[in-house]
């Protein structure tokens, strides 16, 4: 179980969440960085920070499907992009926004900084998730 607290002491936070509570016993992934290569490893989107957004969360997406969780059920993000500009940090938010990643909201932090690991690399999201309990495989009803 999650509960995603907005601080009613606090300014409102236009899409996330100030904090998420998961109760003791709640399977979580902690997800490594996702950037935006592609199976090849070549840097998706070289320069256009909205297009590696997009390839970020795919991975994203699928370093959760092999955890055995998805997007809507991210607690927690980081997300860095390479920019002092507000408007560039907003416009990786929209995809973030677009993405399910948001739905919730779950809580995060973007931020603007100087480089990241790849050359030509201009976003980076971590990610925290729960790992749902598989449901239970319905008995067989046998009748005598």
């Amino acid at each position: 179980m999650l509960e995603r607290v907005t601080v009613p002491t606090l300014f409102p936070p236009p899409t996330y969440s100030h904090a998420t509570v998961v109760e003791a016993g709640t399977k979580l992934a902690f997800l490594a960085g996702a950037v935006p290569l592609d199976g090849e490893g070549k840097v998706v989107g070289v320069g256009d920070a909205v297009r590696q957004a997009e390839q970020v969360v795919v991975n994203l997406g699928e370093q959760l499907r092999a955890v055995g969780s998805d997007l809507g059920h991210v607690v927690a993000t980081d997300v860095y992009v390479v920019s002092s500009e507000p408007s560039v940090l907003s416009a990786v938010w929209e995809v973030v926004e677009a993405s399910g990643l948001s739905a919730g909201p779950h809580s995060s932090t973007l931020v603007g900084v100087a480089c990241l690991g790849y050359t030509g690399q201009l976003v980076e999201i971590t990610a925290t998730a729960v790992v749902p309990e598989e449901a239970p495989a319905e008995e067989e009803v046998s009748q005598s």
